[in-house]
């Protein structure tokens, strides 16, 4: 995963009208799901399909192909570097409500040598913000017991790059994880590949990796 989606030619937009082509394909099956809502709200709900609910803000443009919700499968290393790597199951939603942000959310689920499902692993939330010369702005909050703060910007119209800037870790949570690298793009499938890398002992290193599909939106 992690050269596929450090190769350009993964992310890079597609010839002629192919990107297109698969895109409304696909929407013939994800265009009219979206993300449950309570009702009665008095402003937006939340929306993570661009066919419903608000408009998208004129901000955030430059993320607008990650809105949706994506499911897939990924590749993990153990926090402390030891043990074996592991399969997980991913849920990931960008959603928004109008206004000038993506609220993201992340949940994971370790699964056997046979793909079934064996329990819960991490989970993760936040938002990610632009500004008008598309520098990103991501705040993260992990169920391990760490929070982020990560800065980054678009590299293709289908790639955003982000780099850690601050991170803390609470009494409990994992104090071998040190800041990283993450990188977001759609491949030619029009899948949604992600990489987290992670420093270790003064060089970066694959931490968990993942390739989805659009579910939703």
């Amino acid at each position: 995963m992690l050269d596929r989606m450090t190769d350009t030619n993964e992310t890079a937009p597609l010839s002629g009208n192919s990107a297109v082509d698969r895109a409304a394909e696909a929407a013939k099956t994800t265009g009219g799901r979206n993300i449950p809502t309570i009702g009665d709200l008095p402003v937006a709900e939340d929306t993570a399909n661009l066919r419903q609910g608000p408009n998208l803000h004129d901000g955030l443009l430059a993320l607008l192909p990650l809105v949706g919700v994506w499911r897939g499968e990924g590749r993990a290393a153990p926090v402390d570097g030891e043990g074996a790597e592991y399969a997980f199951g991913q849920q990931l939603v960008f959603a928004h409500d109008g206004e000038n942000y993506l609220r993201f959310s992340s949940r994971t689920w370790r699964l056997d040598d046979d793909g079934e499902p064996t329990g819960q692993d991490m989970r993760e939330t936040g938002f990610w913000r632009i500004d008008a010369d598309d520098r990103i702005e991501v705040v993260a909050a992990h169920s391990l017991g760490l929070t982020e703060i990560l800065y980054g910007s678009p590299t293709t119209e289908r790639a955003w790059q982000l780099e850690s800037a601050s991170t803390m870790v609470t009494e409990t949570g994992p104090a071998a994880l040190g800041p990283g690298k993450r990188l977001y793009g759609l491949m030619p499938n029009n899948n949604l590949g992600w990489v987290d890398e992670r420093l270790v002992d003064g060089e970066l290193r694959p931490w968990r990796s993942a390739e989805l599909r659009r579910v939703m939106g």
